[in-house]
């Protein structure tokens, strides 16, 4: 049986406080005139004209507007808004941006994404959310560990932020549906093809070095304290990569520099380290930027989620008749603390054979146009060895504790 969706039925008024208000200034997130706005009584949110619907518990996950090509991509080829992803889900993206372009020196690239994630509703079999409703899953071949993230309450602390124009309406983020159901696609299992699977094997080689180098290892919790100290929001469309970061005069750094106090409570409140846990104050691995550039002639593999060659693309096939619906959930509700990829062992692999090369659907809806940026994936690197069978690497979810 199909499950209910609650939809609309799961807003309610935002309970935005002066803490959260407090920590937004701290982050450089409200300093930019009408960069962000609030409900005032409503239950079902009303942005104003130009504004779109998120949540604090996104913002301090490193979402800014405008926001990033990659994440820009990420929506569409799902068929998703931003109101969809779990705040895990959301630090995730982060997380894999950070990863690609301090540490790996490139720019976050889809073909190694779909070797890493997927998506999953969020519910159950009988109930599926809205808000929320769906998770970005690691995939069962790259990790084997039950993981935690901080509880999240649904739609609890709700605000606007303001839709920059980034040159074109149809590239920034989808207007705000509330009442649009969330419909599986077959994007939502797609993985590399042989083709990009051979192309990045030299990054998978070098995530696998980052974390398995002894005495240099290279965790999820580093990363994140690395993109909070530089002050620099991973989901915001940047003039530079990371890559390029030149330090307190960047002018992708929203604010000065945390606190070291307040730097750790973020990095508690964002994870579930306690204060018995120590927070890192750098990398064991130096990250790439302006004083510690790319070596000569170092390999940019380009690979964008795949919007059309030079026309539009209509929203991927949807998944009418699921038969393993059961399986497509991973059941983290509003206060659960249970990760995005623990309930999925084995889904990694299901449909993939239809869902390497997903077909456009019917539906004109959500059309986007492409940039002048190649989306194939498909430029060789430098040749490396093969990864070893198994390798356990998870350069950035050490961030989550083992339950």
């Amino acid at each position: 049986m199909a499950a209910a969706d609650l939809g609309t039925a799961e807003w309610e008024r935002s309970k935005v406080t002066n803490q959260d208000l407090n920590l937004l200034k701290k982050l450089g997130i409200t300093t930019k005139p009408k960069a962000v706005c609030f409900p005032s009584e409503e239950s079902y949110p009303a942005p104003p004209m130009g504004y779109r619907v998120s949540f604090v518990d996104h913002l301090i996950r490193g979402l800014s507007t405008p926001i990033h090509p990659f994440l820009r991509g990420l929506l569409f080829v799902y068929g998703l808004q931003l109101h969809h992803l779990t705040p895990n889900s959301i630090l995730h993206i982060s997380i894999f941006i950070t990863l690609c372009e301090a540490f790996l020196g490139v720019s976050p690239n889809w073909a190694l994404w779909k070797r890493i994630f997927f998506c999953r509703r969020n519910g159950s079999p009988n109930v599926a959310y809205n808000i929320g409703g769906v998770v970005i899953s690691i995939r069962s071949s790259i990790t084997s560990t039950s993981n935690s993230l901080t509880p999240f309450k649904v739609g609890a602390r709700g605000l606007y932020i303001r839709e920059e124009n980034h040159g074109c309406a149809e590239d920034n983020i989808p207007p705000f549906d509330g009442a649009e159901k969330i419909l599986r696609r077959r994007s939502w299992d797609a993985e590399a093809t042989e083709e990009e699977r051979t192309s990045t094997e030299a990054l998978m080689t070098r995530i696998h070095e980052l974390q398995n180098t002894r005495g240099k290892e290279l965790s999820g919790i580093q990363i994140i304290v690395y993109f909070l100290k530089s002050r620099v929001q991973p989901l915001q469309a940047r003039k530079f990569p990371l890559w390029k970061y030149t330090g307190d005069e960047d002018v992708d750094r929203l604010s000065v520099d945390l606190e070291v106090k307040d730097l750790e409570k973020l990095v508690r409140k964002i994870t579930s380290l306690s204060k018995k846990d120590s927070i890192p104050s750098s990398c064991r691995v130096k990250p790439y930027s302006a004083t510690h550039a790319l070596p000569k002639n170092h390999p940019n593999l380009v690979s964008l989620p795949p919007l059309p060659e030079g026309g539009e693309v209509e929203e991927r096939t949807v998944i009418s008749n699921d038969n393993q619906e059961a399986s497509s959930f991973v059941n983290e509700p509003a206060d659960s603390r249970k990760s995005a990829g623990s309930a999925e062992k084995d889904a990694a692999s299901e449909d993939t054979t239809s869902a390497q090369s997903p077909p456009p659907a019917d539906s004109p809806k959500n059309k986007r146009k492409r940039g002048d940026v190649e989306d194939s994936g498909t430029s060789k690197p430098e040749e490396a060895a093969p990864l070893p069978q198994k390798a356990a690497y998870d350069p950035y979810l050490a961030s989550i504790i083992s339950s």
